[in-house]
């Protein structure tokens, strides 16, 4: 079949070409040669050859996105802070000389354990012998001139009763009897003194624990009450754990007891787990002692102290720990993902839920203290509320989306507080 042919001039109009172009679906236009055609009548082509393009075909509706959801419920929570720490030893012994003298022996090796009463070092006792022999001999001296002013005040009470002498050389003898007893307590005190100073020749441990390096050698000399250590004693199990909590912290954890919304952990001492400084937990757990009395001046801390048991003798004095304390319990805590959580420019937090008709909406909410991976949540949700944790960057708030559940994999970590927004911001500001 022939196409028609459209004969189009510089006197050709828009208004009589287009109802003939709007007839055919296919067609040749024929453009003579002008001199004076102008680029107006080329514009008028292209503009009826656009007017006559066939109408778009409508677009089928999109169908709906499938997301990942999490129907919220309530559940008992207990809430915990990790605390920084230090190791401490339970118990630290300074071995100094008590005398003074020549080390003849180290009789224990260097950072082994010792047991109380353990000999540590032998100072030579050779001239603290001979003061407990000179010692000893004056004793003797005193004892024998006691025991002959006893017999002579024996046998002048006789004789004084029948007048044989006068009454003051009686008195005289008493007195005899006296000033040698003293004599003897006094030779026997010097005689202690020798055989104590004798004994502080061998130094021994006074607790039990692990000992540190040596600071002397055998043949160096020594002083009576020196500043410088020979060395430290420590007893390791068990240990003190000194941890820090920020008294902000101690008082929003009060306020909230006194309110009612945490209730206490147990009875008596609370229960503290150690971390190591390289993440691995410590299998033994410790019990808090005492919370300090004082906040520290510099740094706003106080000062908490755990006994931690260490019968493998892992933990040192001196190492650095964190401590997860448990603060309370929360019976009816609404936890959310964190992944499901976002902020605005303004610090808001929000989430995307599916509503009732199954689309998708922006609700703002207000956020406790971070539980492992998961938010506590203060208000904005409430239980049975769907919150979108999967499929977050296919969606849009208003869109319609299928769902199906998903299970979150918990970690179980310290509870912190969460970052407060420096402003409000509406559901849809983001």
């Amino acid at each position: 079949m022939a196409l028609p042919i459209f004969h189009v001039d510089h006197r050709t109009q828009l208004h009589m070409f287009l109802p003939l172009v709007a007839s055919h679906r296919s067609f040749v236009v024929s453009v003579p040669y002008h001199r004076g055609l102008s680029a107006l009548l080329m514009l008028m082509l292209f503009t009826a050859l656009t007017a006559c393009k066939a109408p778009a075909e409508p677009v089928a509706a999109a169908p709906a996105v499938l997301v990942g959801v999490v129907t919220l419920q309530t559940e008992s929570q207990t809430l915990s802070t990790e605390l920084p720490g230090r190791t401490r030893a339970f118990m630290t012994a300074e071995i100094r000389p008590q005398i003074s003298g020549i080390v003849q022996q180290r009789l224990f090796t260097e950072g082994a354990a010792v047991k109380a009463g353990q000999p540590l070092y032998q100072i030579d006792p050779a001239a603290y012998e001979v003061v407990v022999a000179s010692a000893a001999a004056t004793l003797a001296k005193t004892r024998a001139t006691a025991k002959t002013a006893e017999v002579n005040a024996a046998r002048n009470a006789a004789l004084v009763k029948i007048d044989a002498i006068s009454r003051q050389l009686y008195d005289e003898s008493l007195a005899l009897v006296q000033q040698t007893t003293a004599d003897v307590a006094v030779a026997q005190a010097a005689l202690d003194n020798a055989r104590i100073n004798l004994a502080y020749t061998r130094i021994v441990a006074p607790i039990a624990g692990r000992t540190s390096l040596s600071t002397v050698t055998p043949g160096a000399l020594v002083t009576a009450n020196q500043v410088a250590v020979l060395t430290t004693i420590s007893q390791l199990d068990p240990v003190y754990v000194d941890v820090t909590q920020s008294s902000t912290d101690l008082l929003k954890l009060k306020s909230d007891l006194a309110q009612g919304r945490f209730e206490r952990v147990g009875q008596g001492a609370a229960r503290i787990r150690i971390k190591l400084e390289d993440g691995r937990a410590y299998p033994h757990p410790g019990r808090l002692q005492f919370s300090g009395v004082s906040v520290d001046p510099g740094t706003g801390a106080v000062t908490l102290r755990a006994v931690v048991p260490n019968p493998d003798g892992l933990l040192m004095p001196g190492m650095y720990v964190r401590a997860q304390l448990d603060t309370g319990v929360t019976p009816q805590a609404l936890l959310v993902p964190q992944q499901a959580v976002t902020r605005d420019t303004t610090g808001q937090a929000s989430v995307l839920m599916v509503d009732a008709n199954s689309q998708v909406e922006r609700r703002a909410v207000s956020l406790d203290v971070a539980v492992g991976n998961r938010w506590m949540v203060n208000a904005g949700l409430a239980v049975g509320d769907r919150v979108i944790v999967d499929g977050l960057q296919r969606i849009r708030v208003g869109d319609r989306v299928t769902t199906e559940e998903v299970v979150i994999k918990l970690v179980a970590t310290e509870s912190v507080p969460a970052p407060a927004a420096s402003a409000s911001a509406s559901p849809s500001a983001r």
